[in-house]
């Protein structure tokens, strides 16, 4: 069974940036760092005022490059998102518009090498988050611009346009399995296909309305009814959100008006339902009421841990 995650290493100084789950262990890192796919034991980290970025050693949190030369991250502005999909590449993108592909060759905390391979031009606004899979060979990029744009990860080029949102997007998620793209804005969650159909748009909340700030899919296997989207929100209540409950005749929307992108056509659409809000210790009317912390990185898991790794 997957669960979902919140705080089970060290405390990170700053809010939480990335989770990964492993067998044996959780790492978690603050806001403006990546973990390097394993074993490398190594993150990137952006953010600096003069927009340059640094690799570091996770276990020690030493940084061991700081890197601001000729063609590097500082010439593209400030950074607001990054991806690693791999261990020799890294994709950042932010204020200058533009999704920047780079070259890395990292070994035992040394940076060997990192070049500029290829930048992705097609937003006119600031890009606010990222989104990869390498095994559909899909970079998902989210803007200002109220659009995401799906980019080809292998050939670095053009693939589709996501539009119609109804505001700056906050989140973006890709299935693995399927293929599917989930992106957020605001309290809102729409869903597509890789070839940039809409298949549901739906408020995660039954009450008071709160921002999503992270989003991830439980993937157990493509025809499994049990797989859902996991929002974290605002307000700091985690939502979940049914993909596979089935095929309903008429699409409507949780608020009254996050369906209007489908419109309620009489026809046999897939629809996405809010199934459960989870809170730690409180139930969730009294967590509304009280200022919450955000829920700013998720993780699912596939293993179970022992009692003293269980969520408190």
């Amino acid at each position: 069974m997957y669960s979902v995650l919140n705080l089970i290493a060290e405390l990170p100084r700053g809010p939480v940036g990335q989770i990964l789950c492993h067998e044996k262990d959780v790492l978690v890192v603050e806001k403006n760092r990546l973990l390097m796919s394993p074993p490398s034991g190594c993150f990137f980290s952006w953010g600096f005022p003069d927009n340059s970025c640094a690799f570091g050693n996770y276990a020690t949190e030493k940084v061991f490059t700081h890197f601001a030369v000729s063609e590097s991250l500082c010439d593209w502005g400030e950074t607001l998102c990054a991806a690693c999909p791999n261990m020799t590449t890294v994709i950042t993108a932010g204020s200058s518009t533009v999704v920047c592909v780079w070259e890395v060759v990292v070994g035992k905390d040394k940076l060997s090498h990192m070049k500029l391979r290829q930048p992705l031009y097609g937003h006119t606004d600031t890009v606010t988050c990222l989104a990869v899979s390498e095994g559909h060979s899909l970079i998902v990029s989210g803007s200002r611009d109220l659009t995401c744009i799906l980019w080809d990860l292998e050939e670095l080029s053009y693939v589709t346009q996501l539009a119609g949102h109804a505001g700056s997007i906050s989140a973006l998620a890709i299935n693995d399995l399927t293929g599917e793209i989930v992106s957020c804005v605001g309290p809102l969650l729409y869903l597509w296909t890789m070839k940039g159909q809409l298949l549901a748009c739906t408020g995660t909340s039954s009450g008071p309305q709160a921002d999503i700030l992270c989003v991830s899919f439980t993937q157990r296997h493509e025809w499994d009814s049990r797989n859902v989207i996991v929002t974290g929100c605002t307000d700091g209540i985690i939502r979940v959100s049914s993909l596979y409950l089935g095929i309903v005749k008429w699409m409507c929307s949780l608020d009254g008006s996050a369906g209007s992108a489908s419109g309620r056509g009489k026809g046999w659409r897939r629809c996405l339902v809010l199934c459960r809000e989870l809170s730690r210790g409180q139930s969730v009317s009294q967590r509304r009421s009280n200022d919450s912390p955000a829920i700013t990185a998720l993780a699912m898991s596939r293993y179970r841990f022992s009692n003293s790794q269980q969520l408190k």
